[in-house]
């Protein structure tokens, strides 16, 4: 075991890493990576970019992993944060009463849509979004869940069961009551939703669908037929909160304001594990009987707290959100010059802000364009529900030369699949 003075951590060799993987956490990750000729294992990581152990590779990431690196890879302002942060405090006690946890969901508050004012703290999306079903459960007395084919929302029991079935089918039976519709099909919606709906549930962009961008009117649709049978309309925000759209949620593009919505990925400013449901004050009653009915040990850890609001502070300064929105402008006119260049590949950007996706002429693209762009020196997955997307997701903190510079990546990169594709 090798230890670089410069760095605390100890490092073992490249091919020992993968050999360990291999042996105790995955060998089927393992073997995928091999057969796709993709020699990476994460190093140094620092803003935008990533290494290789070895340190002779670098990535743009423009997958962010959702959007967990929204503000880059270890923010200068976030580390601090979280490095005072643990002079201070710990984990905390989810039984008693909590500074940490109360000044954040205040800041939440405020920030929130609609008349959201209360937050419940959580590890991951999938646990926040297991709660927002419990939620919408217990106060309506309903069982019947909708969502959309093809979503996700994360893989614990009714996170699971909302999504689409790839993700819960080798596993077994889900849990009962969930009915899906195709994304942005009202018509649908309306035949589905009943008096027996507790809630729907939707993402307001599903990544892993390939970033379909719906229509204008479509969540003011969902709002009313929610209204209409008294039935709770969940948002699901975890990728598309916290600016990656321009604004702060992505919900406000739609000027409708939701019952619960979902956040996580971002909230944890790359650094510290947090997600958080909120919701409106009237779904508060669900734990008047018994507040313990729902805990989370290590949910909204004190410790994570302040880093938490410090993401929440960056993200939505007027000069953060204009920032996002001018890249977004310049990403839109790059691709439109790339669809022009190389049109048997490319039909269009999928764009909400920095919220996008390559849509391509082939289901087989997809794929392809992650190994394309990996050996142009973007990081870029493909979308598992739709495999003729790739997720575009650059960190809201790049500068415009980047950008291009991303974008001379991609035209390296499509360059390759062009000539790929010709022999």
């Amino acid at each position: 075991m090798k230890n670089d003075k410069s760095n605390a951590i100890p490092h073992i060799a490249k091919s020992d890493v993968k050999r360990l993987f291999a042996a105790h956490v995955s060998s089927g990750k393992t073997a995928f990576f091999d057969a796709a000729g993709i020699d990476f294992v994460l190093g140094k990581r620092q803003g935008p970019f990533m290494w290789d152990l070895n340190g002779d590779k670098r990535l743009i990431n423009c997958h962010c992993n959702g959007g967990v690196f929204n503000l880059g890879h270890r923010n200068g302002e976030v580390v601090q944060t979280l490095t005072d942060s643990l002079r201070e405090l710990d984990i905390g006690n989810h039984h008693l009463i909590s500074e940490q946890r109360a000044v954040l969901a205040a800041r939440l508050a405020e920030l929130t849509p609609g008349d959201i004012c209360y937050s419940v703290f959580g590890v991951g999306g999938g646990e926040a979004i297991d709660l927002a079903i419990k939620m919408a459960r217990g106060f309506t007395g309903r069982q019947k869940v909708i969502s959309a084919h093809g979503g996700y929302h994360g893989h614990t029991g009714y996170a699971l069961a909302a999504g689409d079935k790839k993700f819960y089918e080798p596993f077994g039976t889900p849990a009962g009551g969930f009915v899906k519709i195709p994304f942005n099909d009202i018509a649908a919606l309306d035949e589905k939703i009943d008096d027996q709906t507790a809630a729907v549930i939707l993402e307001t962009i599903p990544a892993t669908l390939g970033m379909p961008i719906p229509e204008a009117s479509f969540f003011s649709k969902v709002r009313e037929l929610c209204d209409r049978r008294n039935a709770v309309m969940i948002i699901d925000e975890i990728q598309t909160g916290l600016g990656r759209t321009g604004k702060m949620w992505g919900i406000e593009h739609f000027d409708v304001a939701p019952d619960i919505m979902v956040i996580g990925k971002g909230l944890s400013g790359g650094i510290y594990p947090m997600s958080a449901t909120c919701f409106i004050k009237e779904l508060e009653t669900v734990f008047h009987r018994d507040p313990f009915i729902h805990i989370s040990t290590f949910g909204g850890a004190e410790v994570g707290c302040p880093t938490a609001l410090k993401v929440l502070d960056i993200s939505s300064q007027p000069t953060f959100l204009a920032h996002v929105n001018r890249l977004a402008e310049l990403f839109a006119r790059g691709f439109e010059e790339l669809q022009q260049k190389y049109p048997a590949l490319l039909v269009r950007l999928r764009q909400l802000g920095l919220m996008m996706g390559i849509e391509f002429t082939d289901e087989r693209l997809g794929p392809l364009f992650t190994k394309a762009a990996y050996e142009a020196g973007v990081f870029s997955v493909y979308a598992a529900n739709d495999t003729r997307v790739s997720q575009f997701l650059p960190p809201l903190t790049i500068d415009e030369a980047l950008a291009q510079e991303i974008l001379a990546r991609t035209d390296a990169a499509l360059n390759g699949m062009e000539k790929m594709m010709q022999s």
